[in-house]
């Protein structure tokens, strides 16, 4: 079948192979090391150095736009994971388990970067320009639809397997090894349906060539306010990086541990699937905010969004409220019945809204901050430090965490997010910024 004219035959799944790695890799890995007996502080530095590829990934991009076909990379990086997940999901039954496979899901990680430099590219070279617009959306929606795949399926196929084998060591090393057997169908459908040819590949890598790296690299830090934009970009998640990290290991814990005392399958439905549809909600109203009336308007509300929900993990981790009902879904392969709580619940969903609206104010400036020449470059250059804002924080989140106690873990997280507000009162940009145009 030619599906070179067919974007909707390959964008999506192309897409999920993006989205569902990095959710494997940064997200599910916190609960499956919590449940295998890894403490908070080493989950927090070693899961956090994870984002180091994400972080340094404009260091490499350029070897892989002047070499080869973006259409062999993205099938050799998939592949790679695929085996990568296979190999985890093999060693977590070993002795030396948690470090082997840190360096496995260092490799993943790595190729889940490039997997994401080498997608874009072929989505820019082979789409024509008047259908990127339209795509651009679906392609955001299966990404969104991979992380709650990775975070709300997966766990949950985890902890069904935890309540029927009673051992969470064979229940995460079947659950890994039926991710890296899904990323491999994912590879084989993607080397099937992706188009063959890249029509723009050669004037691509010519105009890579006439403009070295380097200076591209200078031109990004001689921006307006450059040093504002950086601290901004830098702080600005110094809150949600340590929640990040330390959220499901709260979920999860005694509550003589502070914790909430949830089983894996509560945090997958609470977590992993309602958090990921509010989360995908309220990015959808974010961009619709900022198209009807620019960023200017947004900016303040959407922080606060993004940030007030936090608030709610501290009444949580005050009261510790028990669980109010139980959920009983009987699917036809496995059954789910888990305790849930409308207070966690409710915060949860609260905050994931909060973030999907918020951080879509926060990445339309990222777009002005990638404004002009070099605008992918620049762009990528943003986002890395935007990882490494999240890295460095998430890496000591765990000693926080254990030294402060949850409650007053999350006050310490709320007062964090002060600093990216205030520097955000001092970023000048265009008024209309990210308003639709209401020219035809």
């Amino acid at each position: 079948m030619k599906t070179d004219n067919k974007p909707w035959f390959w964008i999506p799944l192309l897409n999920f192979a993006s989205g569902l790695p990095y959710a494997v890799i940064i997200s599910v890995s916190v609960i499956m090391y919590k449940n295998l007996g890894i403490s908070n502080e080493d989950i927090g530095v070693y899961t956090s150095l994870l984002y180091l590829p994400w972080v340094i990934k404009p260091l490499w991009s350029p070897f892989i736009e002047l070499n080869g076909t973006k259409r062999k990379w993205f099938l050799a990086m998939q592949f790679i994971i695929s085996i990568a997940f296979l190999l985890v999901g093999f060693i977590i039954p070993l002795n030396h388990f948690f470090l082997l496979s840190l360096a496995i899901f260092w490799v993943a990680a790595f190729a889940s970067a490039s997997n994401d430099v080498a997608s874009d590219g072929f989505y820019l070279l082979v789409l024509p320009k008047e259908q990127q617009s339209f795509f651009l959306g679906i392609r955001s929606t299966f990404y969104r639809i991979s992380l709650l795949a990775g975070n709300g399926l997966i766990v949950l196929f985890a902890g069904y397997l935890e309540h029927k084998y009673g051992n969470n060591t064979k229940a995460w090393s079947y659950t890994m090894i039926a991710v890296g057997l899904l990323m491999a169908v994912i590879t084989a459908y993607n080397f099937i349906f992706t188009p063959k040819s890249e029509i723009n590949a050669v004037q691509t890598d010519k105009e890579a060539h006439d403009k070295s790296f380097g200076s591209v690299f200078a031109s990004f830090f001689k921006k307006k306010q450059i040093g504002l934009v950086l601290a901004f970009i830098l702080v600005f998640r110094l809150g949600e990086s340590q929640l990040l990290k330390m959220l499901s290991p709260f979920l999860l814990d005694k509550k003589e541990l502070g914790g909430m005392a949830l089983d894996t399958e509560s945090v997958g439905i609470i977590y992993g699937t309602l958090g990921i549809i509010a989360l995908t909600i309220g990015g959808i109203f974010g961009g619709i905010a900022i198209s009807k009336h620019g960023l200017t308007k947004w900016m303040l509300p959407m922080f606060l969004a993004m940030h007030l929900p936090i608030l709610g993990f501290i009444g949580l981790a005050h009261f510790q409220p028990e669980a109010l009902f139980h959920l009983h879904i009987n699917l036809y392969f496995f059954e789910i019945n888990s305790p849930l709580n409308l207070y966690t619940c409710i915060t949860v969903i609260l905050e994931q809204f909060g973030y999907g609206f918020g951080f879509t104010g926060f990445m339309m400036y990222l777009i002005y901050v990638a404004e002009g020449e070099s605008k992918t470059s620049h762009y990528a250059l943003a986002t890395g430090f935007m990882a490494l804002g999240m890295m460095l924080p998430g890496m000591i989140s765990g000693y926080i965490q254990q030294y402060l106690g949850y409650q007053n873990f999350f006050i310490w997280v709320f007062i964090a997010t002060i600093p990216g507000l205030i520097l955000s009162r001092f970023l000048i940009f265009p008024k209309d910024f990210g308003k639709k145009s209401e020219e035809v």
